[in-house]
């Protein structure tokens, strides 16, 4: 039997898996996150789910979640909307349980892993993601391996200073909610269906999106970044405002050789998950 790769994709309200046998991601189904009970019934709802996958041949698990990770050890520092699971020592849990390799890391380095190794990405050694939904999260690949900082806090541009507040105000689907009381997805029906302000609210959006990016250009160069997340479907709406912003980056050079790309894997934090597992002992770490 071909040895298969478990991908677990973790959040605050579902947790996602999938095998990858063969090259493809099969077995992807999902539970409820068990969000408000006490760390010891997490853990154990995420190992019942582990053993629901142990018929495939199972030779190492790779585990993706929406916060912080001492990736060394496999000690989840804080994730969000999971208050019970603070400086859980998950990857021991799980090596002590089953008795296989266990990696894990933050979910949106997972999405950058996961379009390097099998989307997009493939062609580039250097390249950003970028997720954008509820947030904005990033992941770093820095020739071809990926980079996740202290604690697996690179790429954390969500939180860096912008306007008179973050980028992940500015860049989310929070900036829809905040400056028009609409969620992205009913935002971009109200556009193709030609309302002028829901045209505006995404030319504005594309523009402080336009910033983040020459943000990212000017502290890494990338050959590309691979944008994420449900807001992407909404590309064409705010593609013309961002290259606009981005037209006024300062090294030409730089721009002559990036490329923009939209994520076309539908489970792109299982594909980085399981990447995690092929390619975690290269990780670069600091």
């Amino acid at each position: 039997m071909e040895k298969a790769i478990l991908g677990l994709d973790i959040g605050g309200t579902g947790i996602k898996g999938g095998v990858l046998i063969n090259g493809h991601l099969e077995d992807i189904r999902s539970i409820a996150t068990p969000a408000h009970q006490d760390k010891e019934h997490i853990l154990e709802t995420i190992a019942l789910f582990i053993e629901s996958y142990l018929h495939h041949d199972v030779a190492g698990i790779g585990i993706g979640i929406p916060g912080l990770v001492d990736v060394n050890e496999g000690i989840v520092l804080g994730l969000a909307n999971i208050p019970a699971f603070q400086h859980v020592e998950l990857r021991r849990f799980l090596v002590e349980r089953f008795a296989k390799p266990v990696f894990i890391n933050n979910d949106a380095n997972c999405f950058a892993l996961g379009v390097h190794k099998y989307g997009v990405g493939k062609e580039f050694k250097n390249l950003v993601g970028i997720t954008l939904g509820t947030g904005v999260g990033g992941g770093i690949v820095i020739n071809g391996h990926l980079y996740s900082g202290v604690t697996s806090a690179a790429g954390e541009w969500c939180s860096a200073p912008y306007l008179d507040n973050n980028f992940e105000y500015y860049c989310s689907g929070k900036f829809f909610h905040n400056f028009y009381h609409q969620r992205p997805k009913s935002m971009a029906k109200m556009a193709l269906n030609g309302d002028p302000t829901a045209i505006k609210a995404f030319e504005e959006y594309g523009h402080h999106l336009g910033e983040l990016i020459k943000h990212i250009l000017y502290a890494l160069a990338p050959e590309a970044i691979v944008l994420g997340g449900s807001i992407r479907k909404s590309f064409p709406l705010f593609e013309k405002s961002l290259y606009k912003t981005l037209s006024t980056f300062q090294y030409p050079t730089v721009l002559e050789k990036f490329q923009i790309l939209l994520s076309e894997l539908d489970e792109t934090a299982i594909h980085g998950a399981v990447a995690l597992v092929e390619v975690e002992p290269e990780v670069v770490n600091s």
